[in-house]
């Protein structure tokens, strides 16, 4: 049965009173005014059976969790069995329906694709979910990541979305913002999102030799047209079968015929090592234009901008929060812990806001 304290909070798991380890001007007596779990027990009817014995009031589980996640020195954790509370239930470990949940969960969740299709090369046998990242300069360690949507305007996170850490992968992805092709495909064709991300270009030369981005891109034609005029195309005789010509990174390659090259007289900055000269261009290199331009834009500059607002609220989890490590294993633990930090952030700036008052005007 769901339980419900009576009156104020006197004694929790055992002899300890909030009111007596809260400061009065502490930020959390300003959250605790702008909170509102009136309809948590409504909420959660559901979950609690109509018998059987009292439960620990959820409010009041939730004032715990929001407590640790705002200020964890209020409340300091004492993991060792030997100094336990006492009357506490402790964990059978030698019980795998107990200890083993983690393993578990990763275990089923190898028949989803998204996990399936890459396997990690180092295994956590604490939490198999967890992945082997490492951040530059720093060691190793297994870690997850979170995600945030969020509101630019005001810096409020309106979603949180958890996954396993590949920082490998981030860091070349914080360089480049954006090199998966498909996703900006998704985003203009699909979902007519303009996409205000960086493309990675590797088409740029260091030297003076020309760039594909020097060839001009015909649409109607579907060939492009070298600096020289030459055309370039991704076959240059009819074949009985049509063929699609799509290599396996996506890509058509586009020739040159060799007669043309040879007598070229800007080879020499075009293909100087190669016989003709030779341009991939992707299947999604449409959406790739049109991230192009938009890069090119003054919306995009602001909204590159208002990106230093979502990094912050990931430099205040770590920093304030102090949420440098998870208590929880696994992605269900993972998502817990993201969410209930992301819910005490809003909280702390609705709090910073209301203790404000309305803007004066006039």
């Amino acid at each position: 049965m769901m339980g419900q304290l009576s009156s104020e909070q006197e004694r929790l798991f055992y002899s300890f009173n909030l009111e007596d380890h809260i400061p009065a001007n502490h930020l959390l007596r300003s959250i605790d005014q702008c909170l509102d779990l009136s309809d948590l027990r409504h909420y959660l009817a559901d979950f609690y059976s109509p018998i059987g014995r009292l439960s620990i009031d959820p409010e009041l589980m939730i004032r715990m969790l929001i407590v640790g996640a705002v200020d964890a020195s209020i409340i300091k954790a004492d993991a060792s069995r030997q100094r336990g509370v006492p009357g506490d239930e402790q964990v059978n470990w030698s019980d795998p329906a107990l200890s083993t949940r983690a393993v578990r969960e990763y275990l089923e969740a190898l028949d989803e694709e998204a996990l399936a299709e890459t396997l990690p090369k180092r295994l956590s046998l604490t939490d198999p979910q967890a992945r082997w990242t490492a951040a530059p300069g720093g060691s190793a360690f297994y870690a997850y990541s979170t995600n945030y949507l969020i509101d630019t305007e005001h810096g409020v996170i309106v979603d949180v979305e958890p996954t396993p850490a590949h920082r490998t992968a981030e860091v070349e992805s914080t360089k480049t913002m954006i090199d998966r092709v498909e996703m900006l495909a998704w985003m203009v064709e699909e979902k007519d999102i303009e996409p205000h991300v960086p493309v990675w270009d590797k088409t740029e030369r260091k030297n003076d030799s020309f760039s594909s981005n020097d060839s001009h891109w015909d649409e109607e034609a579907e060939e492009y047209s070298c600096p020289a005029g030459n055309a370039l195309r991704s076959e240059w005789r009819a074949f009985k079968n049509e063929r699609s010509h799509v290599t396996k990174a996506n890509t058509i390659i586009f020739r040159s015929r060799q007669t043309d090259c040879v007598t070229c007289p800007m080879k020499a900055r075009c293909c100087p090592n190669t016989s003709i000269r030779k341009i991939a261009r992707s299947v999604h290199e449409a959406a790739r234009d049109v991230a192009r331009r938009i890069a090119a834009t003054p919306a995009y500059q602001r909204s590159r901008h208002e990106r230093k607002k979502v990094e912050m609220l990931f430099a205040h989890l770590k920093r304030i929060l102090k949420l440098d490590r998870l208590r929880l294993r696994g992605m269900s633990g993972a998502t817990d812990e993201f969410t209930l930090a992301a819910a005490v952030q809003n909280l702390r700036r609705l709090a910073i806001f209301t203790s404000q008052g309305p803007p004066v005007t006039g």
